[in-house]
């Protein structure tokens, strides 16, 4: 890997002397521009306006236009010369935690490599105490010609340097949301939740670039002057979302089947949208969200429900006939459903005493006739 910049960090009194490296890499797919009549190559030239002819690169500097369009030539040199301890140096300025860089700062990552074993010690001391710490290091540094601002954190045993951009460079977003004044039901939010739980996670290793592949698949087969077969792929149509709560209980079902989840044919039922009004749509969308998250405790519930199914509807009919009687028979009602199970038991107790006494009574009766039978035998003899 080739370095881009060579310098030091400045870490205190310490100096580590290092090398800077690209930390990522660009896979696009470059073109070249052709004249579509002929297909001829288009080619940009540098000429010099005085002299009216091309001019090679090694002849090439740089100015400073005013405002007036007056060219004030700028040299290495005179960059070199500059006042800043920061032209070849990182210079640390704090440490903090992490979570205080705006994300809109972050700009091009590099890795920071020692230049040379005697860099070794210092840069593997400032790596363990970044470690040890959990924090990250700005530092100040001059870079393609202007003085840059840098994160400095730890990524597995190399120091990473992040280009930030100054705050002043971030733009703030006036103008930018909606200015039409809405407002979002806690039904609708409960049902974008409910999306977001089942769109869950991602392990972004696991992405790739499929705009990239298709073009490559393109290039491969002009090249071999085939046609390509790929069929254009479907352009968003851009219609507004009439039925918002439509639109997120299809978004939940399409989620599940993508996934294969289990339960994606319930969430296609309960996705079915109907023509609902506003105030009956809070409510739908309630049921839904109450659906999609309680269908696993439905069986359950059931089962309860169907054995307490029976002595409810007794209850229920035993109260409404009481409640024509008024409160009196209401109470006596209530005290009768409560009473009902002990008489059960009781008249199943009386009807197994009843029960034994007659199987006693006829075994007592076919006694009585053997012996009566028995004595007639005796006397005949």
């Amino acid at each position: 890997m080739r370095s881009i910049w060579n310098g030091n960090i400045s870490f205190g009194l310490v100096s580590i002397p290092i090398k800077m490296y690209p930390a990522t890499e660009d896979h696009s797919i470059s073109f070249r521009q052709i004249h579509t009549r002929d297909g001829g190559r288009i080619r940009y030239r540098k000429v010099c306006e005085l002299e009216d002819k091309p001019i090679e690169s090694g002849e090439i500097g740089r100015a400073y236009e005013d405002a007036d369009g007056a060219l004030v030539p700028i040299t290495d040199e005179d960059l070199a010369a500059l006042p800043l301890p920061t032209t070849h140096t990182l210079e640390i300025e704090a440490f903090i935690s992490a979570s205080e860089i705006d994300p809109l700062q972050l700009g091009d990552a590099y890795y920071l490599g020692t230049s040379g074993a005697a860099g070794a010690k210092p840069y593997t001391l400032l790596r363990e105490a970044l470690k040890r710490s959990g924090k990250v290091a700005i530092a100040k540094y001059a870079h393609r010609g202007r003085e840059r601002l840098g994160m400095l954190r730890v990524v597995g045993d190399t120091i990473a340097l992040h280009r930030l951009l100054w705050p002043d460079e971030v733009r703030e977003p006036a103008g930018v949301a909606p200015k039409e004044k809405v407002t979002v039901k806690p039904a609708e939010l409960d049902l974008a939740d409910t999306l977001m739980e089942t769109l869950g996670e991602v392990d972004i290793s696991e992405l790739h670039d499929d705009y990239h592949e298709a073009l490559e698949e393109l290039v491969a087969a002009k090249m071999s002057g085939a046609t390509p077969a790929a069929e254009p792929g479907e352009r968003p149509s851009g219609a507004q979302v009439v039925d918002l709560m439509a639109a997120l209980k299809e978004s939940v079902r399409s989620a599940r089947q993508s996934r294969g989840e289990e339960g994606a044919g319930e969430a296609a039922a309960a996705g079915e949208a109907g023509d609902a009004s506003e105030g009956g749509a809070e409510e739908e969308a309630e049921a839904t969200v109450h659906e999609l998250r309680g269908r696993k405790k439905a069986p359950a519930k059931k089962a309860a429900a169907a054995k307490k199914a029976p002595a409810a509807a007794v209850a229920e009919k035993k109260t409404a006939g009481a409640s024509r009687g008024g409160p009196k028979a209401a109470k006596a009602a209530e005290k009768a459903a409560e009473k009902e199970p002990a008489e059960k038991g009781a008249a199943k107790a009386a009807a197994k005493r009843a029960g034994a006494k007659k199987v006693a009574a006829k075994k007592s009766a076919a006694k009585k006739a053997t012996a009566k039978k028995q004595a007639g035998k005796r006397t005949a003899s």
